[in-house]
This record gives C-alpha cells, structure tokens and sequence, in this order.
C-alpha cells in the first residue's frame, strides 16, 4: 500500500522539527562548555604542564593532610589545603609552577640549566592573589649548583618573599638590606642543612611585579654565595604555607631564559654555539632519532653533554655512541672517549630508539654544555 502525499509531508516536517530541536541543544551545550577544562592534582608530588612550557606541581613534603591544586591555563590556585605546622620551623608544601628542572620533571622546551655567564638577561612576570585566614608566605624559588645538575638539591637558594603573612621568617639570620631591581629588601642568609639559602624579603606586600631574575642572581654571586660559571637550573613561583592556604592563587606566571653570556669556558671566553639536527624514524609506538651536533664556535667543545627533554609519553629504550642519563622527560647525553671532544665547525652524532604514546613530537630545544643550541 503506497502512503498519501499528506502522509509523507507529515513525517518529513517532524522529521525536519526533531533535527533542528537537536541542533539547537548541541549549540546549547557547546556555547555553555568550558574551553578547556581545569586539571586538579592531589597527589603528593604531581604535577602537570601549563602553556605547553611551565609546570604546575602539588610538591606536599612537610605533611601528610591532603594538598589539592588546580592548574589553570595561567597558572594555580590552591582548592584544598588542610593541616598545619608549626611556624617555628619548616613549612608544609611549596605548591609552585616553575621553568626548569626539578628533581627531573623539567619543563617542555627549557632551556636551563644554563650557565650564569651565558645569561645575558631572565625576564620573569607574576600576578598573585592572596588569602587573609593563612599563615604563609609568597616566594621566588631560584635554584643555582657548580653543575647542570637537574636530579636533586641544588648547592644555593635564591628566595624573594613577595609577601609573608603569619609570625614566620626565612631560614638564617638577617644581614641588611639590598636595592635589587628598583626596589629595597631586607636579606637573610643560612643553611636548612641541605644547601645554603639568601631571601630578599619585601617590607610590604607586592602582588604582580615584572623583573629580571639575574638582578638577584647578579647579587648572590656578589655575595659569594654561588660563581658566575654555576648554572641557573630552574626559576619557580608558589607559595610556602604553614596554616590553611585554600585559595591562594598564581594568576599568571612567565619565565624566560636568554642566553648569550661569556660563554661555558668562564669569564672573558667566547660564548659556545652549537647546531643540532634531529633526524627521525617514526612508525606506530616508536621510533629512532639520529642527532647531530655541530660546534659553530671558533674553539673546541671538550667533554661535551647535549641537555634536552622528551614529550611526554616517548622512553628511550636504548642507545648508541652516547650515554644518556634518563630514559624519559629531562635527558643528558655524554660522549665515550672515542668523540669526546668537538673542534670548531666539526660535529659529533649519537642516536637512540624509543617508544610514544599519543602523537610524536621532538624535543623543543637543545642545550650544549648549558648554552643553547640552533636547531637545523
């Protein structure tokens, strides 16, 4: 039996109806999602990459209450926060976003360590939003070793207390006062039994500032608490909290790293260059990389290490005419005996297989002995 014409325009107007019922819901919901969810983290020592070149990380070292923080496109805020210790002593976390290794989490493309020489300039910008029912403090965590260590404690401690809140003060004992970076703070030095530490301590609270990270740099070194042929190994912004600390907030942070100092050799010796090829294989969940290393310079490159950092989701399963460090994240490779020196305009190459996750991607930049390198 063959349906009236009435019939099937009936049908098709509901049928026209319910598709544009449909698309009105889904262009609801689209315009009432968010653009990119939030990441939450609890754990202990988590963390997770911001902007694609920061770090966002819990780092709950002094108690065993849960510490919650919530990355944000621009940087954190603390959602939970519960305990407390006493504020004669050590503080409870460091909750922090930061550019740079720490203890071998270090951030996507970075370019640190870096030797100080070769620092010609680190510009840094903070915006901070504080809490009044906390015991806390608001600091610059700046990390300086003789080594490009990226696998622990490093030798000093550079602290910029932007505000402080509570009956708490820094490690040591007080030494005067410095003008650093157009502004007056007080300083503190001493030892927390690890490494030693220098805090500037602002006289009033200071909630967004753009700087240069070297200023204070450039004043330890004056100091004599660290040499102009250490490294810079990372430049973190957080916060130190003692009670509560729900609701403080990084709004945004930036770090940057300019290199084009006096060079690795130590003061007065031309900066080192470098250029480096990273050629790859990929076929599904793996890969090889052939990379080249090229001197640029005018003068030979002894003992070299190429620092880099993989994606996320690649793991170096093994290795050829180098030695490297790690397996994943933060990687160093060391040369045998055999090509242990490259002469000016020369090169020397390694290589590795690997394993990915996801989409493969190469490393963002590449570091000889400290000083970035080009990337062919």
């Amino acid at each position: 039996m063959r349906p009236s014409p009435h019939r099937l325009r009936t049908a098709r107007a509901l049928f026209g109806a319910l598709l544009t019922a449909l698309a009105t819901v889904a262009a609801l919901l689209a315009a009432t999602a968010p653009a990119q969810a939030d990441t939450t983290i609890c754990e202990q020592f988590g963390s997770t990459v911001i902007q694609g070149r920061y770090v966002v990380q819990n780092n709950r070292w002094g108690t065993s209450a849960t510490q919650c923080v919530t990355a944000t496109d621009t940087g954190f805020r603390v959602t939970q926060a519960d305990g407390s210790v006493p504020t004669n002593g050590a503080p409870k976390s460091y909750p922090s976003v930061f550019n740079g290794c720490h203890y071998t989490n270090c951030s996507p493309g970075t370019n640190l360590p870096a030797q100080i020489s070769t620092i010609s300039s680190a510009p840094s910008s903070i915006s901070y939003g504080y809490v009044s029912d906390a015991v806390f403090n608001a600091s610059y965590d700046i990390w300086l070793d003789p080594t490009p260590r990226t696998d622990g404690v490093n030798r000093t401690e550079i602290m910029i207390w932007f505000n402080r809140v509570g009956p708490i003060q820094p490690i040591g004992s007080p030494v005067g006062t410095a003008s650093v970076g157009g502004r007056t703070w007080e300083v503190w030095t001493g030892s927390n039994g690890s490494n030693d530490v220098i805090s500037f301590v602002a006289p009033s609270a200071i909630g967004s500032w753009s700087f240069d990270v070297m200023d204070f740099v450039d004043q330890t070194v004056a100091r004599g608490m660290a040499q102009s042929n250490w490294y810079l190994t990372s430049v973190q912004a957080g916060f130190e909290p003692w009670q509560n600390g729900a609701g403080l907030a990084v709004n945004s942070f930036s770090s940057t790293v300019n290199t084009g100092g006096t060079g690795p050799g130590g003061p007065g010796d031309p900066a080192s260059a470098c250029q480096v090829t990273y050629a790859t294989n990929v076929w599904q969940g793996g890969f090889t990389a052939n990379v080249t290393v090229k001197n640029t310079g005018t003068s030979a490159v002894d003992n070299w290490k190429l620092g880099f950092t993989l994606p996320s989701g690649q793991r170096i399963t093994n290795s050829w005419n180098a030695t490297l460090s790690g397996s994943s994240g933060a990687v160093t490779a060391s040369p045998g005996a055999h090509n242990a020196r490259i002469a000016a305009g020369a090169s020397q190459s390694f290589g590795f297989q690997g394993t990915y996750s996801g989409s493969f991607a190469r490393p963002a930049g590449f570091t000889l002995n400290g000083t970035a390198c080009t990337v062919a």
